[in-house]
């Protein structure tokens, strides 16, 4: 059984208000939205790794490239604070 863990997943481009449901309890954040390559940051909780995997699907389902997967630990939490 895997524990629950804070991620950060970059998607190059990035989705409307609609899509953005799909990541519920997923903090969104967009950058260089009027540059050439806009990037977006979803981070959050992910309960395990089955979740993690149906958010990668969401990802692939809306046809965006994905950039990383950053499993954020308690240490790397406690340290950006």
């Amino acid at each position: 059984m895997t524990k629950q863990a804070r991620y950060q997943i970059r998607i190059q481009g990035g989705i409307g208000e609609r899509w953005a449901r799909w990541f519920d309890g997923m903090t969104i954040a967009y950058e260089g939205e009027n540059s050439r390559s806009p990037t977006m940051t979803l981070t959050g909780i992910v309960t395990d790794q089955a979740a993690l995997r149906g958010i990668l699907i969401k990802i692939w389902d809306l046809g965006l490239v994905l950039v990383s997967v950053v499993r954020i630990s308690a240490e790397e939490r406690s340290e950006r604070k």
